[in-house]
């Protein structure tokens, strides 16, 4: 049962349990490709005056390449002091997640930012150089610095394949309180939740799904894993996705149905079955499924610029464009699923966060 609590008084540890839409934040640039701060600024304000629990700085979709450069730590405290300037305009805490990457000693360095910065957790991104058993052993280290977020990132953006013994090795040390599963592969998603009920972990480390090609039939389905001839039931308590980096506040609404799907409601899990189908062929759009994921995060950029919260689709890499023919895809998957559009909270919010 959720507690009946005012968010302000639940720890932020028990608000990631609960389940939570955590966008992941994109990287506002000018046209001259240096941090845009007010339209960045405007980014964390919209986040949070839709609903979202928490943010997550410094992962993918805000571009890897700030890692390593001067350009992560004014990144991430932009969004930290935004976030809690709303903090106590809204009375409620939002939870703060950095992305680390690197190896250990830069993973570490890069945990011990956040934590200065009053980050609560890091996601920690795989490392296609370190061995699982080096991966496991850097995951420890983080988790003496911050607790930590396990990361399934599919290999077509930098991830790579990981064995079902790995997430259970994973799932076992204390300070992992998460995992983000986006291999955006279903057998590689089962071997999540078989390491994780394997370590018996079920109950008290949260499941983010990052399936951007599987959101809410992730968000719905209680999952039944059969581990050493017990059957043990795991959920996906929310989500922390590139996609809900757009349409936040239409994330908020199908989070919260999904949890009376889940809680028995046979209207909202068939409903949310079709809009499913709808929320992944958009996806497929705006993350350029077709060209191998290429123009995903201008495809983000290109949502927000039409709703005005970014000038342009900018990122880092001037090569790094829509791909042919993504363009009238998007347009295509606009004209067809308004109702996944947040369009008109956008609207009347702008010109407030943009101040």
């Amino acid at each position: 049962m959720l507690s009946t609590a005012p968010e302000a008084t639940i720890p932020v540890r028990d608000l990631f349990r609960r389940g939570l839409v955590i966008p992941a934040h994109p990287l506002a640039l000018t046209a001259e490709r240096r941090l845009d701060e007010r339209r960045q600024r405007a980014l964390t304000r919209y986040y949070i005056d839709a609903g979202a629990g928490g943010l997550a700085v410094g992962v993918h979709t805000t571009q890897f390449a700030i890692h390593g450069t001067a350009l992560l730590a004014p990144v991430l405290e932009l969004a930290a002091e935004t976030a809690r300037g709303h903090d106590r305009e809204r009375g409620r805490e939002v939870v703060l997640v950095a992305g680390a990457t690197g190896d250990t000693a830069r993973a570490v360095a890069e945990a011990e930012l956040a934590a200065s910065l009053g980050y609560h957790m890091v996601l920690l991104s795989p490392h296609p150089e370190l061995d699982e058993d080096a991966l496991i052993d850097r995951a420890r280290a983080v988790g003496e610095v911050l607790p930590v977020i396990g990361f399934y990132l599919q290999p077509a953006v930098g991830g790579r394949v990981l064995s079902r013994d790995f997430w259970t090795r994973l799932a076992a040390i204390e300070s992992v309180i998460g995992i983000k599963v986006a291999p955006f592969d279903r057998y590689r998603t089962l071997d999540v939740l078989h390491g994780v009920c394997r370590a018996g972990r079920e109950a008290d480390l949260a499941l983010y799904t990052g399936n951007d090609d599987h959101i809410l039939a992730d968000l719905i389905t209680p999952h039944r894993v059969v581990v050493d001839g017990r059957e043990v039931e795991v959920e996906f308590v929310g989500g922390l996705l590139g996609q809900w980096a757009v349409w936040v506040r239409r994330a908020v609404e199908l989070l919260e149905e999904a949890g009376r799907a889940r809680s028995g409601d046979d209207v909202a899990a068939r409903r949310l079955l079709t809009l499913d189908g709808h929320l992944t062929d958009a996806n497929a759009a705006i993350f350029d499924a077709r060209h191998g994921f290429h123009g995903c995060i201008p495809g983000i950029h290109e949502v927000l610029r039409r709703q005005g919260l970014l000038a342009g689709r900018w990122c880092l890499d001037p090569e790094e464009e829509l791909s042919p023919g993504q363009l009238a895809e998007i347009d295509r998957i606009w004209a067809a699923y308004p109702w996944l559009r947040d369009d008109e909270f956008v609207a009347e919010g702008l010109s407030r966060w943009l101040c």
